[in-house]
């Protein structure tokens, strides 16, 4: 089997989402809660979608701290999505957050 391939597209040191953390942890991640950087946040993520996909998801992190890849200027060019973007089998997905339940649920749907 394919594994499905998730891509989190921005700035290291830039948040993670549109909102600050809280308490409620919508986005589905302890690990990293407090510090609120794609530089926590990711691992965390790729931590959680790898056990709960296994296998049967890569994860990779695309920054963007030494420059913005020609593609990735396509793609906002053509879908205008938030930082971070966030691709699910190269195409992008209306999630614009670092978020387990949202990035899953488009991994679900794709299985």
């Amino acid at each position: 089997m394919t594994p499905i391939s998730v891509e989190v597209i921005g700035y290291t040191f830039r948040p993670c989402g549109p909102f600050p953390c809280d308490a409620d942890r919508s986005c589905g991640l302890t690990e990293c809660f407090g510090r609120e950087t794609l530089a926590f946040a990711f691992p965390a993520l790729e931590k959680a979608l790898k056990e709960r996909f296994g296998d049967r998801v890569s994860v990779i992190l695309t920054p963007l701290d030494e420059g913005v890849p020609e593609r990735v200027v396509e793609m906002v060019r053509i879908d205008h999505p938030p930082l971070p973007i966030i691709l699910v089998n190269g195409k992008v997905v209306p999630v614009g957050a670092v978020s387990v339940p949202r990035i899953a649920a488009y991994i679900e749907a794709t299985l």
